[in-house]
């Protein structure tokens, strides 16, 4: 992306996107487009996003999801862009997780200034925790992507929060609990098996051997922690 912080603008409004896409790299970003919640949640995934411009009406999910599912991975500038100008929704979006709150029709130039003003304040956040690395096994928690032996390894987005967050505290034993409670939040109902289902797959894609494992050993009784057997 040439240096540039790279925004990701979800919303189903195609004049909007080429819009905001503009004044976006006039303003020296970069623009992301996508027209659902599910592909913008994909290229949110796959990309080193510096902000997103969110609309809260999307066609198959609500922003507002999207805003959920995002702050479970990643704490990124999220400014909502909407018709909704109701208090209620304003205060909904923000107690989620949306930074800044826009109403439509908006001008592009002030869009642009909160944009920048977003960016500037969160510039230099998290470098320090950038990288985890073990062995020959690498994650960038800036870009959310992962290597072994400097080569790319594609991850889906549970995958990834599960290696990271076993790679932020190596030799720590995390319950099965603890690991569905950081990738789908405190609210969510599924099982906690789902965990194991998770790390088999997980452990084929980084080259680990379930029975000798050199990544990820299974506690019995207890859970999971990064280290190896």
């Amino acid at each position: 992306m040439n240096g540039k912080p790279l925004v990701l603008i979800v919303d189903d409004e195609e004049k909007i996107l080429d819009l905001v896409k503009s004044y976006l790299e006039i303003n020296g970003c970069t623009g992301l487009c996508a027209k659902t919640g599910k592909e913008g949640m994909k290229l949110f995934e796959q990309n080193p996003v510096s902000l997103i411009l969110l609309d809260l009406m999307l066609p198959d999910f609500s922003g507002e999801e999207f805003c959920r599912r995002a702050r479970e991975i990643s704490d990124i500038p999220i400014i909502m862009i909407t018709a909704r100008a109701d208090e209620e929704s304003v205060i909904r979006g923000l107690k989620i997780g949306a930074d800044d709150y826009v109403t439509k029709p908006f001008s592009p130039r002030q869009l642009m200034a909160r944009v920048q003003a977003a960016l500037r304040r969160n510039s230099g956040k998290g470098r320090a925790a950038q990288f985890l690395v073990y062995e020959d096994l690498a994650v960038d928690t800036e870009k959310r992507s992962v290597s072994r032996k400097g080569l790319p390894l594609a991850l889906t987005r549970d995958e990834y929060n599960i290696l990271s967050l076993l790679m932020s505290r190596q030799a720590k034993i995390f319950t099965r609990d603890e690991i569905l409670e950081s990738i789908k939040g405190e609210d969510y109902d599924g099982f906690d098996r789902s965990v194991d289902t998770h790390i088999k797959k997980l452990r084929a894609k980084i080259g680990d051997d379930p029975k000798s494992p050199k990544y990820i050993a299974t506690v019995y009784g207890m859970g999971y922690r990064f280290g190896g057997a």
